[in-house]
């Protein structure tokens, strides 16, 4: 008998009636209508036995064990399945039920039935009753994350579970008497033959420009990209949208769809362990990394004016006479972001071909120098050519600007700053640098395996349908290819 039934004939008839009534709605109010007519039925049926037990005065403690009956919990894992008995109340079940439908007691180490498929985490679900608590515990003492589905009818782990790992469910559920059935099952998940790691490009608590991608990189090839972006969450001081991009089977890049709001704190955790991105290849382990947005400091270079324009913060703190690349030697038009610094830098044009005796052959210091191409291209100091900057183009590719100038911007700069070139005759080559500016909106989304945006705050991020968003994104490009070496084209 449960917990909190009592014998004797006192019991009222309409607390039964009602008691039944609502088992009936309670089990039957979410099946399809083709059932309707068997549940009108079996409730006629039950009330007419009701009718005849209250008739001939049976056993009243029997009756109500029959109106409420205990909870029945499952706990389910990839392959593995723990259920409480029927008549089950207070006591702690611990069963396994394998994907042939054996079941067998857990009792020692060695007897520990294996999960398969950690990548599919642990449900828990409750009949004639709801979830008042779920734990799931590793035996290193972590505790999964999770969270009530179907109102508390049903619970389920956020993440994959680590592989490798012995893991103890437990789970309490109520009926609607208030008794207590506590289902529990302990399992191991298996320990992967092959698994991967990640790295992202930041260095702990960097402070980075406004534009700045987040780049995971993987050890093994991802064939399951879906499940690896939805391991992912963002969390940002200030609201942000953006979208996953892969750039090929082993990068993944984050980006905003317009620069990232100046001095937001951002951190970033990839939930990869036990994650499974290609058949029989696991996650070893999480990925954490946090960083800042600094000021906002965006430049646009002129080909065709010979100017730049520089905003700190907002504002034009300057519009600098510049020289770009002569007639040859183009500096390319590209919505690039700046990835190395140096002051000075060696530049040597035998890195790209111009040897010793050659014409056009220089081996020169360079001061003030921010990268913004592979292929070798700077914004920098000029000394030389500040007579040509703002009146013709005479450089090698690299956008020469004044030296107090350069100063001022190499002081003001940090990596992921925005430098942007127009007017040049020559376009900008996909993948030639830190290039993910190039892309569109829509094709910033057509390279996320979900197609969602992502949209992040505080809290947390989630994936939302790209249709909620509003389009808006920088000029259109192509899908990214390896990346060019690093060479050195400048100076004029």
């Amino acid at each position: 008998m449960p917990e909190g039934s009592k014998g004797g004939a006192d019991v009222s008839w309409s607390v039964i009636v009602t008691a039944f009534l609502a088992r009936i709605w309670r089990g039957r109010a979410r099946q399809r209508p083709a059932r309707a007519g068997r549940c009108a039925a079996s409730a006629a049926a039950g009330l007419g036995l009701l009718l005849i037990a209250a008739c001939q005065g049976g056993n009243v403690a029997a009756q109500t064990a029959a109106v409420y009956p205990p909870a029945r919990v499952t706990i389910t894992t990839g392959n593995l399945r723990f259920t409480s008995a029927a008549d089950s109340g207070r006591r702690v079940i611990e069963a396994g039920e394998a994907a042939n439908g054996h079941i067998g007691v857990a009792r020692g180490a060695a007897d520990v039935p294996v999960d398969e498929r950690p990548d599919l985490g642990v449900s828990v679900t409750a009949r004639h009753g709801v979830l008042a608590d779920v734990s799931v515990a590793s035996a290193a003492g972590q505790t999964a994350a999770g969270s009530f589905t179907n109102g508390a009818a049903g619970w389920h782990t956020t993440w994959a579970l680590d592989p490798g790992q012995t893991y103890r469910v437990t789970a309490t559920a109520v009926n609607s008497r208030g008794t207590r059935t506590i289902t529990s099952g302990t399992f191991r998940t298996l320990a992967p033959a092959r698994t991967f790691t990640a790295s992202v490009n930041m260095t702990p608590g960097e402070t980075v420009g406004v534009g700045m991608p987040i780049m995971v990189t993987f050890s093994e090839p991802i064939t399951n990209r879906a499940a690896v972006e939805r391991s992912f969450v963002i969390y940002a001081s200030k609201p942000v949208t953006g979208a996953w991009y892969w750039a090929n089977n082993e990068t993944v890049w984050f980006r905003p769809q317009k620069y990232w709001p100046a001095h937001t704190k951002v951190s970033f955790t990839a939930h990869l362990s036990g994650v499974q991105v290609a058949p029989g290849v696991y996650g070893s382990a999480d990925l954490s990394q946090h960083f800042t947005i600094g000021d906002s400091l965006v430049a646009v270079a002129s080909a065709a004016t010979h100017y730049m324009k520089v905003w700190w913060n907002g504002r034009l703190a300057g519009a600098w006479p510049i020289s770009t690349g002569q007639p040859g030697d183009d500096t390319p038009d590209g919505q690039y972001l700046s990835f190395a610094m140096a002051n000075p830098v060696d530049m040597d044009s035998a890195s790209y071909g111009v040897m010793p005796g050659d014409a056009g052959y220089y081996n020169i210091w360079v001061y003030d120098a921010v990268q913004f191409t592979f292929s070798g291209d700077y914004v920098h100091s000029a000394p030389w050519s500040v007579g040509e900057q703002g009146i013709v183009n005479v450089s090698h590719g690299c956008v020469n600007v004044a030296p107090a100038n350069a100063a001022w911007y190499y002081e003001h700069s940090v990596l992921g700053d925005p430098i942007t070139v127009t007017g040049s005759p020559v376009p900008g080559t996909w993948g030639d640098g830190w290039t993910i500016w190039f892309l569109s909106w829509s094709k910033l989304l057509a390279g996320s395996a979900t197609g969602d945006a992502v949209v992040a705050d505080r809290l947390g991020s989630q994936f939302v349908p790209a249709s909620a968003v509003t389009p808006g994104g920088p000029s259109p490009g192509q899908r990214m290819t390896s990346a060019l070496p690093v060479l050195l084209r400048c100076p004029s």
